[in-house]
This record gives structure tokens, C-alpha cells and sequence, in this order.
């Protein structure tokens, strides 16, 4: 596995930091399967846990766990909404496509068949 890149590291410096406060950015990684990231979403939460800012990152080509220019955007986005405390998750947490944007609601995704009838969280099957 590549080495990982100054950006990143600051991110995961960031999520590790327990300080309290508002904002908060919450950091989620997509992809059409459990092993490469397509997508990286931001959020931003003020007191009342509403978002107040919202920001995507795709790649095609590379994972985005690893793309330097996109971990840098990453952190210069939390870093210019000042923001107190990074919640994310290490791994990926689903497709990469939005369920009423990009297909219908309540279906699975005809792009990523990997997260069909899977348990987003765990990985694993749902019975």
C-alpha cells in the first residue's frame, strides 16, 4: 500500500484530537465496493448538529483515501470552517451514488452491485 501523504495524516490527527466545540466535520468515504474510495464527503455541523456546510471529492482513477490533492482540499475545507473536532470512519460505508439522485429510492444501485444487500457498516451480507 502507498505511503500515506502529509494531508492525510494531518486529517487523521484531526479525528484522533478530542477536543469539544462546535463546528463539527464529519468525513465519509464511498465507493462501488469495500477496497477502493471514489468519493469523499464532508459535512460540517454547528451546536444544533445542523449542517451548515457540505462538500464533495470524486476520482475516477485513484483512491481518494490516497489522492494527496484531494486529502489537501479535504483539510483545507475543515480548516476554513474552523472547525473543532473531525469525526470519521477509516473505512468505506457504501456506494458512492445517491439513492434518489442518482436512482430510484428504495432500490440498490445498478452501478455498485457489491453493496447490494449488504450492511453498509459492517460489510457484511444481510440475510
Amino acid at each position: 500500500m502507498p505511503r500515506m501523504s502529509t494531508a492525510r495524516k494531518i486529517l487523521e490527527r484531526k479525528a484522533r484530537k478530542r477536543s469539544a466545540g462546535y463546528p463539527i466535520a464529519t468525513v465519509a468515504y464511498y465507493g462501488p465496493t469495500d477496497k477502493f474510495a471514489t468519493k469523499v464527503a464532508v459535512g460540517i455541523l454547528d451546536k444544533q448538529e445542523k449542517i451548515i456546510a457540505l462538500e464533495r471529492w470524486f476520482s475516477t482513477t485513484r483512491d481518494v483515501r490516497r489522492d494527496d490533492d484531494i486529502c489537501q482540499q479535504v483539510v483545507a475545507f475543515i480548516e476554513g470552517h474552523r472547525v473543532h473536532r473531525v469525526a470519521m470512519v477509516d473505512k468505506i460505508i457504501g456506494c458512492p451514488h445517491e439513492e434518489g439522485v442518482d436512482y430510484p429510492e428504495g432500490q440498490n444501485c445498478p452501478q455498485c452491485p457489491f453493496w447490494a444487500g449488504r450492511d453498509r457498516w459492517t460489510g457484511q451480507r444481510l440475510q
